[in-house]
C-alpha cells in the first residue's frame, strides 16, 4: 500500500509542537509510508481579507457550471497555493499547533482561514481536485498549562477540518510543556504521539466506510466529533433547532442524565442533519451565504446613505514612528 502524510507544525523550530509530530510521522515511515514535513514559519502566508471572491465564484458555478473557477485571489501572491495543492494529495494529515490564551496560535488560524476557498468538495466537483484522497486527521495541541488552559484550542483545530473534508480520526492534548524540549522530559506524551503516527497508518489502510475513532475512547463529549463543547441550541437560518448543540461538528440533541447519575449529550434521531463532516450539510450553509448575500443585494440601496456616513466617520488612531 503506497500512501503519504503530511505533518504541519504551526509552533517554533525544535519546539514541543514539532517534536510531537516528527515521532507520529517516524511511526508513518516505519510503516512504510512516504512522510512529509511542513512548519508554517517556513512560508509566506497572507491573511483572508474576507473578500467572499470564493464563496461568490461558487454560488455563480453553481447556477452556472460554464463557468470557470479562478481560485482565491491570493493565490499568486503567496504559498498558500502550492501548499494545499500538496496537502490535498496526502492520504493523512497531522497537525501540532501551541496553545496561546486557551487558542491555537495565530500562525495555524491565518494558515487555516484560507482553506474556504480550497474547499474539497466543491474542487472535486468541477474537477480541479481528480481524485478524493479521503484523508484521515490526528491533532496534537500543546501547551504549557493543564486542559482549563487549552480549552478551545482542540475545538478550534477540528473546526478548521471541515473544508477539506479530514476526518479525524485521533487527538490528543500535550499539557504543562512550555519550553522547547520540555516534552522529551515525558516519555508517555512522546509514545502518545508516536500511537497517533500508528492510529493514522490503521485508519488509511482501512475501506473508507469503516474507518472509525482510534483515540482515547473518553475523549470529549460529543459522541460524535468527540468534541469537548456542547451550547444551548439556537433556531437555525432554516427552522431547524435543538436543545443543545456541538459546537464543532453540529450534531443536535439534548443533555441527558444517566442512572449513574452522569450527564451524557445524546443526539437527537435527526440530530446530524447539520453535520459539518457531511458535505451536503457543508452545502446547505454555502446556500445559507448566498442568500444572505441576495437579500442584502436587492436592499443594499436602502443604506447607501447610511453606509456613507460611516465610511467617512474619522477618528484618531496610533501613529507608529519610523
Amino acid at each position: 500500500m503506497s500512501f503519504k502524510v503530511m505533518g504541519i507544525v504551526a509552533g517554533m523550530h525544535n519546539g514541543n509542537s514539532e517534536i510531537l509530530v516528527k515521532e507520529a510521522l517516524q511511526a508513518v515511515k516505519d510503516a512504510g509510508g512516504e512522510a512529509i514535513l511542513i512548519n508554517l514559519y517556513d512560508y509566506h502566508i497572507e491573511h483572508c481579507t474576507g473578500c467572499e471572491g470564493c464563496t461568490m465564484q461558487m454560488g455563480e458555478i453553481a447556477q452556472d457550471h460554464t463557468k470557470k473557477y479562478k481560485g482565491c485571489i491570493l493565490k499568486d501572491k503567496d504559498d498558500m497555493d502550492q501548499i494545499v495543492n500538496v496537502m490535498q494529495t496526502c492520504q493523512g494529515v497531522i497537525i501540532g499547533c501551541p496553545t496561546y490564551d486557551l487558542t491555537p496560535s495565530s500562525l495555524y488560524m491565518k494558515f487555516a482561514q484560507r482553506f474556504l476557498a480550497y474547499e474539497l468538495a466543491f474542487r472535486i466537483a468541477i474537477g480541479d481536485v481528480k481524485e478524493d484522497p479521503h484523508t484521515v486527521a490526528g491533532l496534537i495541541a500543546v501547551g504549557g498549562s493543564c486542559h482549563d488552559w487549552q480549552t478551545l484550542t482542540m475545538e478550534s483545530l477540528q473546526a478548521t477540518m471541515f473544508t477539506q473534508s479530514l476526518t479525524v480520526v485521533d487527538r490528543y492534548m500535550a499539557t504543562r510543556i512550555a519550553r522547547p524540549g520540555n516534552v522529551l522530559l515525558h516519555p508517555e506524551q512522546i509514545e502518545r504521539a508516536r500511537r497517533m503516527g500508528e492510529n493514522i497508518v490503521k485508519a488509511i489502510a482501512a475501506p473508507v466506510e469503516e474507518r472509525t475513532w482510534l483515540g482515547d475512547p473518553d475523549d470529549g463529549i460529543c459522541p460524535n466529533c468527540h468534541s469537548s463543547l456542547v451550547y444551548r441550541g439556537d433556531k437555525h437560518w432554516d427552522g431547524i433547532e435543538f436543545p443543545f448543540e456541538c459546537a464543532v461538528c453540529g450534531a443536535g440533541g439534548d443533555m441527558v442524565k444517566q442512572p449513574d447519575g452522569n450527564i451524557k449529550f445524546v443526539i437527537a434521531e435527526n440530530g446530524l442533519v447539520r453535520d459539518r463532516n457531511q458535505n451536503e450539510s457543508r452545502a446547505e450553509h454555502l446556500n445559507e451565504i448566498i442568500q444572505t448575500r441576495i437579500d442584502f443585494m436587492k436592499r443594499q440601496g436602502e443604506i447607501q446613505e447610511e453606509y456613507a456616513k460611516y465610511k467617512n466617520m474619522k477618528f484618531e488612531t496610533v501613529e507608529i514612528k519610523k
